[in-house]
């Protein structure tokens, strides 16, 4: 199922909702059609509306502030875009860079998206240890970003220019 991005009255990205419900926002006049789907449109008896893909709530909604984008290893892997950091390859695991037994801990900036291979070579070492070294290195996400890569590649590529990811 497509998912819709909703931006805030002010523009700052609020959260995805499933298409159904973007749709039903929109006709409730509780939101507007930012960006559409090209060519797509939801037609009914007496509605024409073009199928969403960025929507803006008409009114602004007070959202407690979240200084941090909350850790997860789902978030990590879209974060590296499913790439791994020490060779490139499709990562299917999240590796430690301080490993858990020498107290690291599930933080953005101790985690990175690795292969098995790499993930299985590196162990319960550091990547200097293991001689290793880091394609990039780990960074925290802000919580409007983590939203942005929370949306698949192609749903990202096709936002308006003034939504996307800084590079």
């Amino acid at each position: 199922m497509r998912e819709t991005l909703v931006l805030n009255a002010s523009f700052e990205p609020l959260a995805t909702v499933t298409l159904r419900r973007a749709v039903v926002l929109v006709l409730q006049d509780k939101a507007v059609v930012e960006h559409a789907h090209p060519g797509l449109r939801v037609r009914a008896a007496d509605i024409d509306l073009p199928l969403p893909r960025v929507i803006r709530l008409c009114r602004y909604v007070r959202v407690p502030f979240r200084r941090r984008a909350p850790w997860s290893r789902r978030g990590v892997l879209v974060r590296d875009q499913h790439r791994c950091g020490y060779c490139g390859r499709r990562a299917t695991t999240v590796d430690h860079v301080v490993p858990r037994s020498r107290g690291g801990g599930d933080t953005w900036l101790n985690t990175v998206a690795s292969c098995a291979e790499d993930n299985h070579r590196k162990a319960d070492r550091t990547p200097e240890q293991a001689g290793m070294r880091l394609l990039k290195a780990p960074f925290e996400p802000t919580p409007s970003d983590a939203l942005l890569l929370a949306l698949g590649a192609a749903e990202r590529d096709a936002l308006p220019e003034w939504l996307a990811l800084p590079a």
